[in-house]
């Protein structure tokens, strides 16, 4: 639930405001009346808001210094501007300041829901590039922010969106680049207009200025009609150039020109078209080694390189990945309809010792990959692609047993197949079962989640102790069942029963 702070002098207003927003049942809404109730409910510290919905026209502390002492406190909150006709230059400049957009009184509920929700969406893709760790680069100092990843990572957009400058990523392949890069836009000004992305290493080198500028109808064989380019579609919003370094130098010099003068000209046309685009350029390229090589313009180098902002890899920054795989598993839940609480203290290791070329795309594939497999609300090592097993040395078999929780032990088959079947056996009826009678009080692990039935939770850990098993044998039944010591009429009475197929884990 979204917690929401409405800031208006008018009590009839703050009024409508929460009435509008309680159609739904996803706010929490508390009310100020004025900019300093606000500040003194913002740094009370009871409950930190999501959004603060701000008037502009306020005694004793107006909306637009509230704005600024709200991003200096947290540049995270989304603050959304209400404002009178006569006051809409006041709610502009607003927005450069930081508030995410602005709507005239009376406000209408929908466009406000729609607005927030629009904010959120904008706010989330923020969460998601902390897992990128960007740092910015200022007048030659890193640009360190608060303690907090995600503060720092809200202050460097926060400061881009206050400004129109050209902004150069650097990171190798697989480090996020056009995330940061989306971010930036649906953060900025430019926010209601195009993001529109090109990848400068796709394009044979006699399409790249028709590409980019357009083309008009005869100006080249095969052009049989008249085409608009990258800059005239993306008019109002961002461009963003992803591998720079591998553009042509010919273009070089044409993309210099648009940042210099903003005007260009379509291939076979005597006309200049204005442009008013903001430029994103990304590489994974050494561009100061390519200038002293003469493979890339220094001039446009110093151009583009207004905003630096540095992605490093993810094997220098191991610390971060347990950030990063939560937010893949909430992703991956919500697109695949799926409920992975987290992942296995053993199968994180073995992510750590990885080494992670593809960086956080390739940790994000391995995830994905991870879903498709799980078969507990855990990720396992048993659920991990063989090629990740294998780079680190990793063999399912010599896998020791876990001390964890309750829970844990339940979705991860008790650590080792050759521990778990110590605490199974046939009971009366030929089933599998927990016998509590072998277990001392001594050794029960409290339990801490929700669902407290013993035959629910009996019949979760039969079937994920059997995928756990077939898993490691590759699906061989006899095998399973002897090393896992589980009679072999059981196994396949339990494979039947929870509908596994034992050949899906033959490889």
């Amino acid at each position: 639930m979204l917690k929401v702070l409405v800031v208006d002098d008018d009590q009839g207003l703050r009024l409508s405001v929460k009435s509008a927003l309680s159609v739904t049942q996803r706010f929490e809404i508390d009310e100020a009346f004025d900019g300093v109730n606000a500040m003194e409910k913002i740094k009370a510290g009871d409950k930190k808001y999501d959004v603060v919905i701000l008037d502009v026209d306020m005694p004793r502390m107006n909306g637009l210094e509230t704005l600024r002492q709200i991003k200096e406190l947290d540049p995270g909150t989304i603050v959304l501007i209400m404002t009178a006709h006569a006051t809409l230059n006041d709610a502009i400049q607003a927005v450069k300041d930081g508030a995410f957009n602005y709507l005239q009184k009376p406000v209408a509920g929908d466009d406000l829901i729609a607005l927030i929700d629009k904010a959120v969406n904008a706010h989330t893709l923020i969460s998601n590039i902390a897992a990128s760790a960007p740092v910015m680069v200022e007048e030659g100092r890193k640009i360190i922010g608060h303690t907090s990843q995600m503060q720092k990572v809200f202050n460097i957009i926060h400061r881009l969106a206050k400004v129109d400058t050209p902004v150069l990523i650097r990171g190798a392949s697989g480090t996020g680049k056009e995330l940061v890069a989306k971010a930036i836009h649906f953060n900025s000004a430019r926010k209601d207009e195009k993001f529109v992305a090109i990848n400068c290493s796709a394009i044979p080198e006699n399409l790249f200025e028709s590409e980019l500028f357009g083309h008009e109808k005869g100006s080249f064989t095969g052009a049989d009609q008249r085409k608009i380019g990258k800059f005239q579609f993306a008019e109002g919003g961002t461009l963003f150039l992803d591998e720079v370094g591998d553009m042509p130098q010919l273009m070089q010099v044409k993309i210099l020109r648009v940042l210099q003068e903003k005007l260009f000209t379509p291939v076979g046309s005597n006309r200049e078209f204005p442009t008013n685009v903001r430029i994103i350029a990304a590489t994974n390229r050494p561009l100061e080694e390519m200038i002293k090589a003469g493979s890339f313009r220094e001039d446009l180098f110093y151009r583009l390189n207004v905003v630096p902002i540095f992605l490093p890899a993810l094997a220098e920054r191991k610390d971060d990945m347990e950030h990063m795989v939560n937010i893949f598993i909430r992703k991956f839940n919500q697109a695949h309809g799926k409920r992975i609480n987290g992942i296995a203290p053993d199968a994180m290791t073995v992510l750590k010792k990885h080494s992670w070329p593809g960086n956080i795309r390739e940790l994000e594939n391995v995830i994905e990959h991870a879903f498709v497999l799980e078969m507990t609300n855990i990720i396992t090592i048993a659920s991990l692609p063989e090629a990740l097993l294998m780079a680190t040395g990793t063999n399912l078999i010599d896998i020791p047993p876990v001390q964890e929780t309750a829970q844990t032990v339940a979705a991860t088959g008790l650590g080792s197949v050759a521990q778990a079947h110590a605490t199974l056996g046939d009971d009366e009826d030929g089933d599998m079962g927990l016998d509590a009678d072998d277990m001392e009080d001594g050794d029960i692990v409290p339990y801490s989640g929700e669902n407290l039935d013993f035959n629910a939770q009996k019949e979760a850990f039969e079937k994920e102790f059997i995928i756990k098993a077939l898993k490691t044998f590759r699906g061989r039944i006899n095998q399973t069942a002897l090393h896992a010591n589980i009679p072999k009429k059981t196994l396949l009475r339990k494979i039947e029963k929870y509908g596994i197929i034992a050949k899906d884990y033959s490889n």
